[in-house]
């Protein structure tokens, strides 16, 4: 009889033990279910929600064609300043870094040497004239004596005459050489410019053998940029530079300011082999003295202006697995995928070769949740470039 009633409780928890774990079992299962179902509608609620994007209107303008470069300012001309004569400076005019003009006094050279030089030129010029003037008289006496004069004393005469006079000539030529020694004692700049480091200070002796120069004068106003160009843009550069000399901006490195504008004026007269690039040469009026002789400056040539392009932002052409794609809004504001061509590309705009027409609204800002269809909400990008600032920057 116990044994009986040990197995009956035996089978009975065995039971309950069985029927606990289905019912722990179904639970879980049915909150599994439950979360995947919120899930789910979750998902259809963030599908169904519009995506917030930042659209722009593509644009039909005039579109400046520019080929970038780099390039280095240098003087438009250059003059190391060096003394013609011998002899010691006893004053230094200039100051470093002063801007100086034609003509004016930079250095003075101790004159006492090429005075006296001067002076003795003159009095024997002034000795000559007086030997001169009896030899006339002579010559004149000879020929009042007619036949008491032999002939042979009348030409000696004669030619004594001349030899005076081609004397005075030679001391005149003699005079205007010492005047000129005497001139170069006065340094003075011959060009315009501005004047670099002295190189030599006020006692020194100076040679007129010697290479080193007093002082370097780089004239700034004009001034010259040179650049280079692949050998591949030398036709667009010709064709630019034929029909007049085409714009080219000066910025800074970094590309972000404008520093001058100025005209192409001359292409090198040979490409560079081992590069392959031309060198160019743009002068700039540089009133503002803005460009530095040595300053590095990336440069903008203007080659020619493409007449009523499609333009849109950079922002909104997009690279895919199929080539270029970008992103229009309809009129239901729902999302169209456009395959596109472009063309060239400059202050964050870029020509539309195909795909896009103007007035169409494309979105800039926000694709990385849209796919085909979807709904959208739009604000229009402030990031845009407006005219005046593409003018300002691409003329």
């Amino acid at each position: 009889m116990l044994r009986a009633t040990m197995s009956r409780l035996r089978t009975l928890g065995w039971a309950s033990l069985v029927a606990v774990i289905a019912l722990a079992g179904g639970y879980a299962l049915w909150q599994h279910s439950a979360k995947e179902h919120n899930g789910a509608d979750r998902a259809d609620a963030a599908t169904d929600s519009p995506v917030p994007v930042q659209i722009a209107t593509v644009k039909k303008s005039n579109f400046p064609i520019y080929l970038t470069g780099l390039g280095t300012v240098q003087g438009f001309n250059t003059v190391v300043v060096r003394t013609r004569v011998d002899g010691q400076i006893d004053r230094i005019v200039f100051k470093e870094g002063q801007l100086v003009q034609s003509g004016d006094l930079l250095a003075h050279i101790d004159p006492r040497p090429f005075q006296a030089a001067l002076d003795q030129a003159k009095a024997k010029k002034a000795q000559d004239e007086a030997n001169l003037a009896n030899a006339n008289l002579d010559l004149r006496r000879y020929t009042q004596l007619g036949e008491f004069a032999t002939r042979q004393q009348t030409d000696t005469q004669r030619s004594t005459v001349q030899q005076l006079t081609a004397q005075i000539a030679a001391d005149e030529a003699t005079i205007s050489n010492a005047q000129t020694q005497l001139d170069y004692t006065n340094i003075r700049a011959p060009i315009a410019g501005v004047t670099g480091f002295r190189q030599v200070d006020q006692g020194n002796i100076v040679n007129a053998s010697t290479q080193t120069g007093i002082v370097t004068i780089a004239q700034i106003e004009p001034i010259a940029v040179i650049f280079t160009a692949p050998e591949e843009q030398l036709p667009q550069i010709k064709d630019a530079l034929a029909a007049g000399p085409p714009k080219t901006i000066a910025y800074s490195t970094d590309g972000k300011r404008i520093l001058s504008e100025g005209t192409l004026a001359l292409i090198n007269n040979q490409v560079d082999t081992t590069s392959g690039t031309i060198r160019l040469k743009a002068i700039f009026e540089n009133k503002d003295h803005v460009l530095w002789p040595g300053q590095s400056v990336a440069t903008r040539l203007l080659v020619s202006t493409r007449r009523n392009a499609v333009v849109a932002p950079d922002d909104a052409v997009k690279h895919g697995t199929d080539g270029l794609y970008a992103y229009a809004v309809n009129q239901d504001n729902k999302a169209e995928l456009r395959n596109i061509r472009v063309g060239p590309s400059i202050d964050g705009q870029t020509v539309i070769e195909d795909g896009l027409t103007p007035g169409d609204h494309v979105i800039v800002a926000g694709q990385y949740r849209v796919q085909p269809g979807s709904v959208v909400t739009t604000t229009v990008a402030d990031s845009e470039p407006s005219e005046g600032k593409a003018a300002g920057k691409a003329h």
